[in-house]
């Protein structure tokens, strides 16, 4: 009986996709409602005025103006300023 396994079993992992996590809108750009401006897993950042946290931590677009990212009291929040 063999002493060690078999050294091809783990070239058979099948390779996944990324999630395409990440900043999917930066600082001062414009932004309509329904606009994904986060995708995360968990809350690195978190929604200020103009934007709310869907299920999956995603941070989204309430009303159409420009993005704003902000610290306040050490946390990063993601704010939208009319105009």
């Amino acid at each position: 009986m063999a002493h060690t396994k078999s050294g091809a079993k783990t070239k058979q992992k099948t390779t996944r996709p990324g999630k395409r996590l990440g900043i999917k809108r930066n600082q001062n750009q414009l932004v309509v409602p329904g606009n994904i401006i986060v995708r995360q897993r968990g809350s690195q950042f978190n929604p200020g005025s103009g934007t709310k946290m869907g299920r999956d931590f995603t941070i989204f677009a309430v009303v159409s103006g420009r993005i704003n990212f902000s610290k306040q009291k050490g946390k990063k929040l993601v704010e939208i300023a009319n105009g």
